[in-house]
């Protein structure tokens, strides 16, 4: 048996003091939204809690789904780069960029140099996304929707060129056996989607997996736990969103701090997986197993 933990939208703070320097472009109008509304909602008691509880599952591999910072300043980046470290060693931790990690152009291209092999694995063509961690019977597939926007957007990108290499690295993982996990910060499921911070090329995404297969989509972004499908050829492909695992207790825009943890093994032919969701409750102190459910 592999498990498998997920978290994502950890939008480390406090907030590092910020020069007039700083807040230039969108930086402005996010550091405003910071100030105004975020930082009593999202906060670093309530993500060191709930790592600490993810921490005791001992599992083989985490998975975190983007938002590691809010305006992708440098030192903000850095202190991202030091909390995957203590997360655990990039052999046993993926991550694929969030919206926020892309804030600004060349923020994501500081990402890569300071997360280092965190945003690395077996690729194609030489090109960065997606990249593949093999984990015994488990391949974890990294796709990255994480590009600069323009101030008041948080929407993702997904392209044809990195749709063509997804589908090849699927068909490959698939023939070889492997229970395909595939990571991305955007929610790709239309039920999901929104002008103003959905996925571009969600349709692009969704026909490559009913095409080619895979066994479980992962995403963040929302702040929302959710789960949805998408149909495919053989079976449907759950998609699974979990809460920003900063949120806490009575805020008004997000579900509390949560994580999922996948247990997956082989069945005869085909697949056992269970997923359990922990995290607070909207009342209460304990961080809780609030849903167990078989996936296969």
């Amino acid at each position: 048996m592999i498990t498998l933990a997920h978290i994502s939208d950890l939008h480390l703070s406090p907030m590092p003091e910020v020069g007039l320097k700083d807040l230039v472009g969108k930086r402005i109008t996010g550091y405003l939204n910071w100030k105004l509304k975020r930082h009593g909602e999202l906060n670093a008691e309530t993500l060191s809690r709930l790592v600490a509880h993810m921490q005791e599952q001992n599992a083989d591999f985490t998975a975190v789904t983007g938002d590691m910072t809010n305006l992708a300043l440098p030192t903000e980046v850095r202190r991202a780069g030091d909390w995957l470290k203590a997360l655990g060693g990039s052999d046993k931790v993926a991550v694929c960029p969030g919206n926020h990690d892309a804030y600004v152009p060349g923020a994501l291209e500081n990402a890569r140099e300071e997360w280092g092999s965190y945003l690395e694995g077996e690729t194609l063509e030489g090109e960065t996304y997606p990249f593949v961690r093999r984990v015994g019977d488990l391949a974890i597939v990294s796709c990255s929707s994480a590009v600069p926007t323009a101030p008041f957007l948080a929407i993702g990108r997904f392209e044809e060129k990195q749709a063509a290499r997804l589908d090849r690295m699927l068909k490959l993982l698939g023939d070889a056996g492997y229970f395909r996990v595939v990571m991305i910060h955007h929610p790709p499921n239309p039920e999901l989607q929104h002008p103003s911070f959905g996925l571009k090329g969600h349709r692009i995404f969704r026909k490559v997996i009913a095409e080619r297969g895979a066994e479980l989509i992962l995403h963040g972004h929302t702040h929302r736990s959710s789960i949805h499908h998408i149909p495919g050829n053989e079976h449907e492909v759950p998609v699974i969103g979990v809460a920003a695992a900063s949120a806490a207790q009575g805020g008004t825009l997000d579900d509390p701090a949560r994580y999922n943890l996948f247990r997956i093994e082989k069945a005869g032919n085909g697949w056992s997986c269970t997923m359990r969701e922990y995290g607070f409750q909207r009342i209460g102190t304990d961080i809780v197993m609030r849903m167990q459910m078989r996936i296969y």
